[in-house]
C-alpha cells in the first residue's frame, strides 16, 4: 500500500508505532532536548500546571525514564517516559514528577500514565516487616493540540478492598496561551510549539501573501520578546538558542508540506541555528564540578568555563550569566 509522505496535519509521516512511546515523535525529541538543555525553563511549567509556588532555586534531578512492565503472559514490555523528574527544594524536601508530552488523542495515554507513576512507586517503594509503602508521584500531560473537549484534567480511580482512592491528572494545553501569555507567565519552555496555536490557519498563510505577513509578524514579535528575555536575564543565551533550535525542528514537521511558511518564519528566527562551543564547555564544567561534588571543585570548574569563554570573546557580562561566578572571579580571570 502506499505510503503517503505527510499525514492529515501536513506533517512528514513517521512509523506506525508513533503513539507507542519507544518510538519518539519530533516532538517528543524537541520536548526531551527542553528539559534536559533548558531545565530551569522548567520550573514555571511545574507551578502553572500543578498549582506549586517553587522560587526556580531548587534543583531538579532526572530519573532514567525507561521502565518495564511485566506482562499477564510473564514477559517485560518496555514504557519510556517523555520525562521523569524529582524537584528538591531550598530545604531538601522532595516531589516526584512525570511529564508527558501529546501532540494528538490517543486512548491509551491514561493507561499509559497509569503504567508510569505504579512503576516509579514501586521503583522507590519502602518496606518494613508487613507493611509496604508506595507513593504516586505527580503526573501531568501537555497537549500540544487541544479541542473544546479537550480537559482540564484527567481522573484515575483505584478501587481497593479498603476503599476507593483518586487523584487528578492536570492538563496542560499550548493551544491556550497568547504569545503576550508565555512571555508574562514564563512558560518559555512552550516557545517552541507556539506554532501549533497557528496551525488552523496554515493554508491561508501559505498562500495568501497578506495572511503570511500577519505570520511573520507573529515571530518577529516571537523574536524580540526573546531577545529582551536574554537583556533582562530571564534565560541565558544557550537556552534562546535550544529554544531556536527545537522551534525549528518542530516547523519542519509540522509545516512539512507548506513551504513558503517554512521559509519566512525561517528566516526571522535567523537561518541556522549552529551550536558552539562555549555550550559544551558550560556543560563541561558543570559536569567536573557536580563529579568533585565539593563546592570549591564546582568554582573551579566554572572559573575554567569562563577563562575559555573570554578566550572565544564572550562579553563579561555572558560568562557571568553562563557560569555564575562572582565579579571578585571575574576580575582575577
Amino acid at each position: 500500500m502506499y505510503n503517503r509522505p505527510y499525514n492529515s496535519f501536513g506533517e512528514m509521516n513517521s512509523t506506525e508505532n508513533d503513539f507507542n512511546k519507544n518510538t519518539p515523535t519530533p516532538y517528543d525529541d524537541a520536548f526531551r532536548t527542553m528539559m534536559n538543555d533548558c531545565v530551569k525553563l522548567l520550573i514555571p511549567v511545574i507551578n502553572e500546571v500543578f498549582g506549586k509556588n517553587y522560587s526556580g532555586n531548587e534543583r531538579i534531578i532526572f530519573r532514567p525514564n525507561e521502565h518495564f512492565i511485566n506482562q499477564q503472559d510473564g514477559k517485560e514490555q518496555k514504557r519510556i517516559t517523555d520525562s521523569s523528574f524529582s524537584i528538591i527544594s531550598e530545604e531538601n524536601s522532595e516531589e516526584k514528577f512525570i511529564f508527558e508530552c501529546q501532540s494528538t488523542d490517543d486512548d491509551t495515554l491514561l493507561i499509559r500514565i497509569f503504567e508510569y507513576i505504579t512503576q516509579e512507586a514501586l521503583d522507590s517503594s519502602t518496606i518494613t516487616k508487613y507493611q509496604l509503602t508506595v507513593t504516586i508521584p505527580n503526573a501531568a500531560v501537555l497537549f500540544l493540540r487541544s479541542k473544546k473537549s479537550t480537559p482540564n484534567s484527567m481522573n484515575i480511580v483505584i478501587n481497593t478492598p479498603g476503599g476507593s482512592v483518586s487523584f487528578d491528572v492536570p492538563v496542560m494545553k499550548v493551544q491556550s496561551y497568547s504569545l503576550e501569555q508565555i512571555f508574562e507567565k514564563n512558560l518559555l519552555f512552550l516557545l517552541p510549539f507556539y506554532i501549533f496555536n497557528l496551525e488552523k490557519n496554515f493554508s491561508q498563510y501559505e498562500n495568501d501573501p497578506e495572511e503570511l505577513e500577519k505570520l511573520k509578524r507573529e515571530y518577529a514579535e516571537f523574536m524580540a520578546r526573546l531577545e529582551q528575555a536574554v537583556k533582562n536575564g530571564k534565560i541565558f543565551t544557550h537556552d534562546r538558542r535550544t529554544i531556536l533550535e527545537m522551534s525549528k525542528k518542530v516547523l519542519e514537521n509540522i509545516a512539512a508540506k507548506y513551504k513558503n511558511i517554512q521559509k519566512e518564519v525561517k528566516e526571522i528566527m535567523g537561518g541556522r541555528v549552529l551550536d558552539y562551543e562555549g555550550r559544551s564547555i558550560f556543560y563541561d564544567g558543570i559536569a567536573v564540578g557536580e563529579e568533585l561534588g565539593k563546592e570549591r571543585g564546582r568554582r573551579e570548574a566554572n572559573l575554567e568555563t569562563a577563562r575559555r569563554l573570554r578566550k572565544m570573546g564572550m562579553s563579561d557580562s555572558d560568562i557571568q550569566m553562563a557560569t555564575n561566578i562572582s565579579i571578585s572571579d571575574l576580575a582575577i580571570l
